[in-house]
């Protein structure tokens, strides 16, 4: 799919019905009201000159090249910031308007240079084009009299785009497009009149408030901000309609290529997910894909300390299923296993799954969101009977209350995160659950109505005491509940309890209680309310127990089932959601079904031919066990580090080190390759052909850009694998795989590439019922029937602070890196975050006598790493807080073996530490048992 340059209608669209008619050169158009008189012209097929109007951005006025002329109406109005009336009659082309508009380009053209040959946006520049549509021959004056801009210094100091301000001309695009639509307001117009120019708020780009979003590069329409690849490769001729392969926001994109070379990264403006926007990750960081460090070729060794042997395609698969065939035969059909991918498409994954089940003849399958999001499938389907979000991005501009609990979207869902400031600015009120200060909190324009700053690790302790002022203060949704809704009164009768009181629970939760009351009252009576949560609601060792918590508190109050409210999760790799859904759990099938459920196993047994294993098979954590006791031996992993991602890595890595097998299928050689004895080559999402599912269940086409620099596309190889192995399985195109997954998933039951193409992306479910797909869930009933309330308990995390381990670790994710960062830091993302950093409290800071900068030792009661502190009074006194994107801090290290009662989900959030600083010779200052010791 190709489309270079898409319409421009110059305002955005008005929503309603079309009922206002106008004529435009007597072409006769009915619109909705406030249509602009603009739109309304391109509409009926007739482009109207603009400079400072784009679709994507509110009217303006500024650049009055869009002068029109309108039976009965004195003068010549902006039709841009005119809106049509019934009746009206437009005409765009007279003599007039043909002079006013060559004089107002004169002007711009008098103050620009005239390098149009040998300028980077030769060919996609609106100035130059504007200037020939409205007929320029001369310009009379300026260029080489009076003052001018046309010498002003280049900023070139962003990693991705540069900023020419002898280009600009002040139409303020850029700078309504980063107050519009990203929502940071780090650009502004300094001077006045001809002094007028776009500033970084006083310095260069690199050191603004920038968050390089690129809504600024596309949103100009000179040379003034263009990308350095451009710069350096030419403009493109064409592009190829594809998706980020970064969080789950799921963002559609256009790769605009020049030959065969991508040149840049565009967001898609009818992009389900993002609808023209982006982040600094999706724009811009997409070199991994070319870096030198790709491996391209597959690899073999007989152990993990011999140097690599470069084979063939058929040489490596063989040694696979010869290896894993011989460890079946020697220890049993369960020693072998596989890891499926987040990173990867859905019919990549749903191949490896079904590889693992029927060419290994196990249920030894398990996935990344095991260590993430385990928690929300569990807990959502208890309550709704669906492992799902209920809502679609959309939603939350009709939200008037927005409770964002364990959750950082500017950094880790920025694209989410500009909806979600824009509905702010437009009034909503926001509640913030965090241990953090994060910017969401106070940034630009917005400010959290409540901030309750939790003790790590102490959830369930506050959702419950929101529910117990919902259910005393008589705030229940009564009728919402008596409609939709079982066994309320037990739960009723549990969360009123004084122990789940604000006020008992203040000393633990650190929440004063009636701050936390009047976040409650607000909630529940604030209008529509929804709760958007991340990996500090799951990566508890009470994870499971808080979603459900969260449900309870959405059907008690009535906010679910329709738009503006409801439980969503932020997933966060670009596929978690997919890789559930194929059936990537040791337990389900495809759908989230039971995998002893003999009607369910019968559909797959007579559609791959095999018998299924009616018992679960072994989780993540259970596999590194039995690798160390000795009865698991073989495990494949597609696309995910775990010897970085996963808790206590000298557990992970002294499991994978008593492999008799470990394949690892990769784009690089990650810390867990460094362990294997196979390395298959992966595919970028560049090459990918294929799906993604997104955190709204939004199923999203994959579309390559360029062949498999391998050779082989990633489900090609599964599916050998299983026939070296003795199983049939084979795929003429990743089509088949979808109908097959189609066949046999009932909420994919109306999937299929054609439709994906035809309608651009699907949210499931797709079915009879639903043909389109389903934007928001459980509307008219649950999908269990009725919602299901279910106590929440809160028991406190064996993981506490003692006077040896006196602080408490928590963990997150910066905007500029990705997951354990393989991607990303070998792109220019680097320039923002070269390094893992340990923010501390001055308080603490000042005990153990560590000054900003300074190196310092954490240990936990399983492991040790370094790295450099920040003082920050983003944490409270008592807890840290560090990211986990470099290998060389390795802070999962200290991160330890607690996790989820009910999924295993570990509990990367709340972890006691002792943190000290290093003298010279790398060593703490002070040393007792091994470990740092605080600063006397």
């Amino acid at each position: 799919m190709s489309l270079l340059k898409e319409p421009d209608y110059g305002t955005p669209a008005k929503d309603g019905p079309a009922t206002v008619s106008v004529e435009v050169d007597g072409i006769p158009v009915t619109v909705p009201e406030g249509t602009s008189v603009m739109r309304a012209a391109a509409l009926s097929g007739i482009d109207i000159p603009k400079l400072c109007a784009t679709d994507s951005l509110e009217a303006f006025g500024s650049c009055r090249m869009c002068l029109v002329e309108i039976e009965g109406k004195r003068g010549y109005p902006a039709s841009c910031t005119t809106p049509v009336a019934e009746g009206m009659k437009v005409s765009t082309q007279t003599s007039k308007v043909d002079k006013l508009r060559q004089g107002v380009m004169e002007l711009y053209i008098s103050d620009h240079p005239l390098d149009c040959l040998t300028c980077s946006a030769n060919g996609d520049c609106e100035l130059q084009d504007r200037a020939g549509e409205v007929g320029l021959r001369q310009v009379r004056f300026g260029q080489e009299r009076g003052e001018n801009h046309l010498d002003l210094e280049k900023d070139t100091s962003n990693p991705y785009f540069d900023f020419n301000p002898s280009k600009c001309i002040v139409c303020s695009r850029c700078v309504r497009a980063c107050d519009e639509v990203q929502g940071t307001f780090a650009l502004t117009i300094e001077g006045r009149g001809f002094d007028s120019q776009v500033s970084a708020g006083g310095t260069d780009f690199m050191n603004s408030d920038c968050v390089s979003c690129g809504a600024c590069v596309q949103a100009c329409p000179t040379d003034s901000l263009m990308e350095k690849s451009v710069v350096d490769l030419g403009m493109p001729n064409r592009s190829v309609l594809t998706t980020c392969a970064y969080c789950g926001v799921g963002c559609s994109f256009k790769a605009e290529l020049r030959g065969d070379e991508v040149v840049r990264m565009v967001p898609y403006k009818d992009g389900g997910a993002n609808e023209g926007h982006s982040c600094v990750k999706g724009r811009f960081a997409f070199g991994y894909a070319s870096h030198p460090d790709r491996v391209t070729s597959p690899m073999i060794r007989e152990s993990n300390t011999d140097e690599w042997r470069e084979v063939d395609w058929d040489t490596a698969i063989s040694h696979v299923a010869q290896r894993m065939t011989d460890i079946q035969a020697r220890h049993g059909a369960g020693t072998i296993g596989g890891i499926t991918s987040s990173r990867c498409t859905n019919e990549e994954v749903y191949a490896v799954q079904k590889m693992v089940r029927a060419a290994f003849g196990n249920n030894n399958v398990d996935t990344c969101a095991r260590v993430c999001h385990s928690p929300t499938g569990y807990g959502l389907k208890q309550t709704f009977g669906e492992s799902a979000g209920t809502q679609d991005f959309k939603s939350v501009a009709q939200s008037d209350v927005i409770m964002v609990i364990g959750a950082n979207p500017t950094d880790a869902h920025p694209v989410f995160a500009s909806r979600m400031k824009r509905r702010l600015r437009e009034g909503a009120k926001l509640i913030v659950v965090d241990p953090r200060k994060i910017d969401l909190v106070r940034t630009p324009h917005i400010e959290a109505a409540h901030h309750l700053q939790l003790n790590p690790g102490t959830n369930v302790a506050i959702v419950n005491a929101m529910g117990h002022v919902v259910v005393t203060e008589g705030l229940v949704d009564r009728s919402f509940v008596g409609d939709r809704c079982e066994d309320f009164d037990a739960w009723a009768e549990f969360i009123a309890g004084p122990e789940n009181s604000p006020e008992v629970m203040e000393p633990v939760t650190g929440v004063p209680a009636e701050e936390l009351r009047e976040a409650a009252r607000l909630y529940a009576t604030g209008g529509n309310a929804a709760i958007y949560y991340g990996l500090g609601v799951t990566e508890h060792s009470q994870g499971s127990t808080m979603v459900m918590g969260m449900a309870n508190l959405a059907m008690a109050t009535g906010n679910i089932g329709r738009e503006g409210v409801g439980v969503n999760p932020l997933r966060g790799q670009n596929n978690v959601q997919g890789s559930c859904d194929m059936g990537s759990f040791p337990h389900e099938l495809a759908g989230y079904r039971h995998v002893s459920d003999d009607a369910v196993r019968e559909v797959f047994e007579n559609l791959w031919e095999r018998p299924l294993v009616a018992e679960p098979g072994l989780r993540i954590p259970n596999m590194f066990d039995a690798a160390i006791d000795g009865t698991f031996r073989g495990l494949f992993v597609q696309g995910e580090d775990i010897a970085q991602s996963d808790p206590n890595i000298q557990h992970v890595t002294a499991a994978l080190d008593s492999l008799e097998l470990l394949v690892v299928q990769d784009l690089f050689i990650n810390e867990t390759a460094k362990h294997a004895h196979v390395f298959l080559p992966g595919t970028s999402f560049l090459e990918k052909d294929g799906t993604f599912t997104n955190a709204e269940r939004r199923i999203n086409r994959v579309r390559p850009v360029m062949k498999p620099q391998t050779g082989k596309d990633e489900w090609q190889v599964a599916c050998d694998i299983a026939q070296a192995m003795g199983y049939p399985m084979a795929y003429d195109h990743p089509r088949e795989i979808m109908d097959e997954i189609a066949s046999v998933t009932p909420t994919f039951a109306g999937v299929s590439f054609d439709k994906l193409d035809k309608l651009g992306s699907i949210q499931w479910p797709c079915n009879d019922d639903a043909p389109e797909g389903t934007p928001v869930m459980h509307v008219d009933s649950f999908v269990r029937g009725k919602g299901k309330f279910m106590e929440t308990p809160f028991v406190p995390t064996s993981e506490r602070s003692t006077r040896k381990y006196p602080l408490i670790l928590t963990t997150g994710r910066i905007l500029s890196q990705y997951n354990v960062g393989a991607q990303t830091r070998r792109t220019g993302n680097v320039a923002w975050h070269p390094e893992d950093v340990l923010e501390i409290h001055p308080h603490d800071a000042e005990e153990r006598g560590i000054n900003d900068g300074d190196e310092v030792a954490m240990s936990s009661r399983i492991g040790r790493t370094t790295l450099r502190a920040t003082i920050s009074e983003r944490m409270p006194s008592g807890v840290v807080y560090t990211t986990f994107h470099h290998p060389e801090t390795g802070a999962n290290v200290v991160t330890t073996e607690n996790s989820d009662w009910a999924t295993n989900c570990p509990e990367y959030k709340v972890t006691a530490v002792q943190v000290a600083p290093l003298n010279p010779g790398g060593k703490p200052t002070t040393v007792h048992d091994d470990e740092p010791a605080l600063v006397e």
